[in-house]
């Protein structure tokens, strides 16, 4: 599925189609995926950015049918601005995940938030919203954005995986709002289901869920233990663990890597494991690795 284009929609399963934004990036991949679920009704998941040629594209895959709900994974500014114009052309209520409660006064190297989110109804883990033969059912899973959540499709086995879980990329978890120790439970929250298959918010499907998550998690401790490893050498600042850890990667990824790179820190230091004083992280005095 790698042809896609953005406007034109791609049916995944007789309930799944989706749509690709025009807003391809270093961090958006293609772009930003936004899927139509449903036949007589629809739920629009994660309308992405501002774009009236993306929100024209969605009306135009609607083909007059109506939309009972426009569903936000998390309010990154590639995911949720376009459920404004959506809702204005359509009146269909916007659901999902709650607006963000706290200013990020770190250098963001991700979408910025989306401030002007204002959902009709928000859903806590459990919840769910329904149309004619679709349900989709909230999955609170916060880590890369605090207010993030996944959507089952359970009459397919289907989820919905937002940027939590995506198939080109490991997510970003930028600090204060993405928190490493939560990403890494949600994540093990998703490895208890039995979802067929992921939609994520950036890439093609994931058909084998559970390997991927496993993957996941996996690298995530391996990145811890490089980080304890070279702590355990000396001390160091953050650009100089990113520029041993990332070799090889596209420098314009560093300011990423450098904010999980934190996030992995602020973990670490939560659990007893690592201390800073201004720029240098190290480990505890007396601690070994």
């Amino acid at each position: 599925m790698s042809d896609q284009q953005p406007g034109v929609p791609q049916t995944l399963e007789p309930l799944v189609a989706r749509l690709l934004a025009p807003n391809a990036s270093p961090y958006t991949y293609t772009g930003t995926q936004t899927y139509l679920v449903g036949t007589a009704d629809l739920a629009v998941i994660d309308p992405g950015p501002e774009d009236a040629s993306h929100t024209q594209a969605i009306l135009d895959a609607l083909a007059g049918r109506p939309l009972t709900a426009i569903v936000i994974t998390h309010t990154h500014r590639d995911h949720s601005p376009g459920a404004r114009a959506l809702q204005a052309a359509t009146g269909a209520p916007i659901v999902g995940c709650a607006p963000l409660a706290m200013d990020d006064d770190g250098i963001r190297a991700d979408a910025a938030f989306d401030r002007d989110y204002a959902p009709d109804r928000v859903l806590a883990d459990g919840d769910s919203v329904a149309g004619q033969g679709w349900t989709l059912t909230a999955i609170a899973t916060p880590g890369h954005t605090s207010n993030h959540l996944c959507f089952a499709l359970p009459e397919t086995g289907a989820s919905f995986s937002g940027d939590h879980v995506m198939g080109w990329s490991t997510s970003i978890v930028s600090p204060p709002d993405g928190n490493m120790g939560d990403y890494l439970r949600s994540l093990e929250k998703l490895q208890t289901r039995d979802d067929r298959i992921y939609y994520p918010g950036h890439g093609d499907p994931v058909d084998n869920p559970k390997r991927l998550v496993r993957g996941m998690i996996g690298h995530r401790k391996q990145r811890e233990g490089q980080i304890l490893c070279l702590l355990a050498q000396e001390p160091r600042t953050i650009p100089q663990m990113v520029a041993a850890m990332y070799v090889g990667i596209d420098r314009r990824l560093f300011p990423a890597a450098e904010r999980s790179v934190l996030a992995h820190l602020i973990d670490l230091a939560d659990r007893g494991l690592t201390v800073h004083g201004g720029d240098l992280w190290s480990l505890p005095v007396g601690a070994s690795v």
